[in-house]
């Protein structure tokens, strides 16, 4: 079965093929109508304000983050051209932030490694994961790792058979080892269920069923009195200076209010489960696709919340992935890349102060260290990586500021003659 391309879109121009809903949605993105109604795909399921928000959330920080390279062993920074200038056209941040989008959306990302005349990788050119599909061969020298990329060229008809030498694969979640599963198939339902509640608001406000009340008057109007009386009561109640003013109507008119039916209210809850549902199925806290109707929103509620963001759900999910995978196919054994979370987790500035002094005076910390920590430039010369020894670090009942007295010439001298006699 192919996953990709015009191969499996050509069953509509087979006759026997019905132009339903179900055969036209394959072509328009492959998803498949749910019970909500709703045709849910990569790109529609980007309607629910909660799933655009969720995926740029992971995608803009994600791709914000410092991805350094570093020496095995001696931990020592180097450069890496490939990934500071991975494509002639996008920015380092734009790249990335697409990889993390596609994987979000379809469950996997891949890049195309363009090679130079020596055969090393310059540049990365990402591809739409449509567009791929991947098979397990028997491995072999050619294909040491068994993974066949099958990718749907732009010309109509032709694909490209390349392997993980040409094929930068970045999967997520799955339950194969080859390929991972896209969080939008998996969580269709609810999203949906989101979609079609936007549209059924969409509906029941522009049909005009949620109005503020009725005027009832016992005679039959026409339609241009019927105006008229509706006009009078808007010029009355109009405005803020009418605010807790008397109406006074006549010709026996009177006014009802409608309030919201208590089905409405619960139409209104469901729309917020499902914003939770994404939250749950991205694994972002819901402050931060603007839920906060059940959490705090200020103080130190709000940062733990974040930490936590990054500690369980951004670094393990997405970024460690990211670090290995490139370390195994882009760099050398002597190096590896590692995302600097320094910025996210340092919280305020009064904290940072007193972490950084904490580890100083220890002597864990250098003045460089912490200002690499700051993304600052370091101290020019050897002062700047200079590490301090607590002087209140000695055995009990020692004064360190009381000196051992210095030896006396005539004892040193006393010392040498004696070692000559030995």
């Amino acid at each position: 079965m192919s996953l990709f391309g015009l191969f499996e879109r050509r069953g509509v121009e087979n006759p026997a093929t019905p132009l339903t809903s179900a055969s036209l949605a394959p072509l328009l993105g492959g998803g498949m109508p749910l019970e909500s109604g709703e045709v849910v795909t990569e790109t529609t399921s980007l309607r629910m304000p909660a799933v655009w928000r969720a995926v740029s959330v992971v995608a803009n920080v994600a791709a914000s983050l410092p991805l350094h390279t570093y020496t095995t062993g001696t931990k020592d920074r180097v450069t890496v051209e490939l990934l500071e200038n991975p494509h002639p056209e996008l920015t380092r941040f734009e790249l990335w932030r697409l990889v993390y989008v596609h994987r979000l959306l379809w469950g996997n990302a891949y890049l195309q490694k363009v090679t130079n005349g020596a055969g090393q990788v310059v540049q990365l050119w990402p591809i739409r994961p449509d567009r791929v599909k991947v098979d397990r061969e028997r491995p072999s020298p050619e294909n040491p790792s068994g993974k066949a990329f099958w990718v749907q060229a732009e010309q109509a008809g032709a694909r490209l058979r390349l392997t993980s030498q040409e094929i930068l694969h970045l999967p997520a979640l799955g339950y194969d080892g080859v390929t991972g599963c896209s969080p939008i198939r998996a969580a269709a339902q609810g999203i949906g269920l989101g979609i079609g509640a936007e549209r059924s608001a969409a509906r029941l406000y522009g049909s005009g069923n949620m109005i503020s009340g009725v005027l009832q008057t016992e005679q039959r109007l026409q339609p241009d009195q019927a105006a008229a009386l509706k006009a009078s009561w808007r010029s009355k109640m109009g405005g803020s200076g009418a605010a807790h003013d008397v109406a006074i109507l006549d010709s026996g008119a009177s006014f009802q209010p409608v309030a919201m039916p208590y089905k409405d209210s619960q139409f209104l809850e469901s729309r917020q489960f499902q914003v939770t549902e994404v939250s749950r199925m991205f694994g972002v806290p819901p402050f931060l696709l603007m839920s906060t109707e059940k959490s705090t929103s200020w103080g130190t509620g709000l940062e733990q919340q974040a930490q936590g963001f990054v500690t369980w759900d951004l670094a393990p999910t997405w970024l460690t992935p990211t670090e290995q995978r490139v370390s195994k196919e882009l760099l050398p054994t002597t190096q590896y890349a590692k995302y600097q979370l320094g910025g996210l987790l340092r919280g305020d500035s009064a904290a940072r102060a007193t972490f950084y002094r904490a580890m100083r005076d220890v002597g864990a910390f250098s003045a460089n260290d912490i200002l690499a920590l700051e993304d600052q430039p370091p101290i020019d010369g050897p002062e700047g990586d200079i590490r301090l020894q607590p002087m209140s670090m000695a055995p009990l009942g020692y004064d360190p500021s009381i000196k051992a007295p210095a030896a006396s010439p005539e004892a040193e001298e006393g010392s040498d003659a004696e070692d000559t006699n030995d």
